[in-house]
């Protein structure tokens, strides 16, 4: 399966320095959320316009959850409308199968 996540150049950068990706958020670390954020395709629209909005400059990571090492499961959170995939772990970048402007 595909999911997808939201990032900053920067955050991205940050990850192929360090060889895992480990933004939960924008502005919320993996060790602050516990898990890092994805979505699938249907809903990126929708994540970019309420935390991505004001930036001009975001990335748009493509995972392949058959890469990943950590695990993964799609939930409902509290407050949410609808379930989201969430990554328990880091994400591996040969797991980041493609990266393109958002």
């Amino acid at each position: 399966m595909r999911i997808f996540h939201l990032t900053t150049p920067e955050a991205w950068a940050a990850a192929r320095e360090s060889g895992s990706y480990t933004t939960s958020t924008r502005g919320r670390s993996l060790e602050q959320e516990g898990f890092v954020h994805c979505s699938e395709a249907h809903q990126v629209e929708g994540v970019h316009a309420l935390w991505f909005s004001d930036l001009d400059d975001v990335l748009l990571l493509e995972i392949d959850t058959d890469l990943l090492t950590s695990p993964w499961r799609s939930e409902q959170l509290a407050g949410a409308d609808q379930a989201y995939p969430h990554v328990y772990g880091p994400v591996d970048l040969a797991a980041v199968v493609d990266v393109r402007r958002s």
